[in-house]
This record gives C-alpha cells, structure tokens and sequence, in this order.
C-alpha cells in the first residue's frame, strides 16, 4: 500500500514539472520595458522602411570641423577618460546626423550586403525601430565602417567624435556643462520617445558645431580599438587608432541611457560583430567627398 502511495505521489511530480512549460507559455515572457503586450497571438509584419511612415528622407549633410585643439577627457569621468588633455586635429567632416533606416536600405539595395539583424527577442517592437528617419541599428562595426567606405567616407576616429561633439572648451554635453535631464532622447524622462527618435528631433542635442544626436538617441560605433589607458599613452595631433584590440569603441548615449554615462566623454566598448537595437552610426571624411559637393551645390 506504502509502494503504490509513492508511485502516486511520483507520478504527479512527473506531471507538475511536464506542464511547468506550458503554463509558462500561457502567461507570456516578461517584457522589456520598450515593449507593449499584444492581446492574441498577431502576427509580427516588419515594415520596410520607407513603407513604415509617409515621411520624407531627411538630406544628409557633412558638417566641417575646423583644424586646432580641443579639450578631450575630463579628470571628473572615469578612469578610461582619463587624463584631460589638448589634442590638436586637423579639419575633417563629420555627418550632421546619425545614418538613417532609408539611407542604409540603399546601401543594401545597391549592393546586396546584409539587412540589419533583428533579434528574436525584439520582434515586438521592430516595426517601431524602422521609421524613414530613425536612425539605423542592429548594426556591427563591419557593417558600420563597409557603409561608410561606399559613401567614399570612414568611420570617426574617438578623437574626431568628440570634438565634434563637444567643441573645444571642455563641456560635458553638447549644450554646455549643466547637465539637462531632458537634454538628449534618453531613458531618464519621459520624452514621449520609447524607442530612437527621427535623427535630429530633440534640438538641445546640437553640438557647437551643429551636429546632432551625440548625447542621445543611439549610442554610435567609431573607428577605434578600445585600449583603456590610450588617452595617456596616445599622440597629441590627429591621434589614430591603437594598431590592434579585442574592442571597438562605442561613443555617445542612446535612448536607453541613465545615470553618470550620459557625459559625452563616456566611452564604452564592445565586440566589433555585436549588433543591438541601440546601437547605429554616423561617418566622417578627410575631405569632403563629390556626392557632398553635389549636395551643396544643389542647395544654393
């Protein structure tokens, strides 16, 4: 009687952990807090991009940074942005925007290099990543810096990226050195933007030079291996890249940064390969290339 008691109480064990899978699948994952539920079972549809809004491709413009010094560093920031230094550069030319979802879908389309990757886990909120003018993401640093070198341009150097950013007085953020809690398109206020916003909505992220989206939106690739004492060991004019690393550095916040890291001197790291819905790109130019003058000329 004893034996048959515990075959019982065996069994419904059995059956208690069998189901334990399919009442997690009755309840739902635990959503991230950049999705919403969806009632039933709807099919996800990704939007191409420019299919997704009736909005008009934002023109992208090249800004020119003027040759000369700047500040780079702060002894207020980690230790990897450490020392404050001058650094001397020479001009370069900088996109006034992050790359956007209708100029990267050109670069697919004309050379059949990749779609941007979208994880499983953000299928939910993809339609929501693929606006016209939104900047584009789930990219990696190759796919970044082959973009780039079809425009005819390259990938930002850090040093580059910063001054552009920043100007050269120093300041913390693109607007000054008063930190603003609704300054950038971040996670730290409800801006009415769950995911990026259209590249150049939020006008107080505008550096002196006019460049947009540095402190916010997305965070952005840059040319650059990551080395964490390279601000002490590196050359003051037009310091390069270090010659090899396991990293590629990342530069700016995007829309899910809080805390301490929105300072525009924060530099963060990250596998060249790894692609993320907050994390896109922007390009730069030794010169200004003849699509560019082409544009210009265009506009006068």
């Amino acid at each position: 009687m004893l034996e048959t008691k515990f075959k019982v109480i065996f069994l419904l064990v059995v059956l208690a952990c069998a189901a334990l899978p399919i009442v997690g699948i009755m309840k739902g994952t635990t959503l991230t807090p950049f999705e919403k539920p969806v009632d039933g079972l709807t099919e996800v549809v990704e939007p191409e991009p420019d299919s997704a809004t009736k909005e008009e491709p934002v023109q992208q413009e090249m800004v020119m940074i003027p040759a000369g010094p700047f500040i780079r560093g702060t002894e207020s920031g980690g230790f990897d942005e450490q020392p404050q230094k001058t650094i001397q550069l020479d001009t370069f030319f900088i996109d006034q925007y992050e790359v956007t979802n209708h100029q990267y879908q050109q670069f697919v389309l004309a050379t059949g290099h990749r779609k941007p990757g979208l994880p499983a886990r953000y299928a939910k909120s993809s339609g929501r990543m693929k606006g016209t003018n939104q900047p584009v993401v789930y990219v990696s640093w190759e796919d970044a810096d082959a973009y780039c070198r079809w425009k005819g341009k390259r990938l930002p150097t850090e040093a580059e990226w910063e001054k552009a950013m920043r100007g050269t007085d120093g300041r913390l953020w693109p607007w000054g050195n008063e930190e603003r809690a609704n300054g950038a398109n971040w996670a730290r206020v409800n801006d009415g933007y769950e995911v990026s916003a259209s590249v150049g909505s939020v006008q107080t992220d505008k550096s002196p030079y006019g460049v947009m989206d540095g402190a916010g939106n997305v965070i952005e690739w840059v040319a650059d291996w990551y080395h964490e004492t390279y601000y002490k060991d590196a050359v003051e004019l037009n310091p390069p890249s270090p010659e090899y690393g396991t990293y590629r550095v990342l530069r700016g916040g995007g829309y899910t940064t809080t805390g301490g890291d929105i300072r525009i001197t924060s530099r963060s790291k990250m596998m060249p390969d790894f692609r993320d819905e907050t994390i896109g790109f922007r390009c730069a130019s030794t010169e200004i290339s003849g699509e560019e003058k082409q544009n210009e000329k265009s506009s006068r």
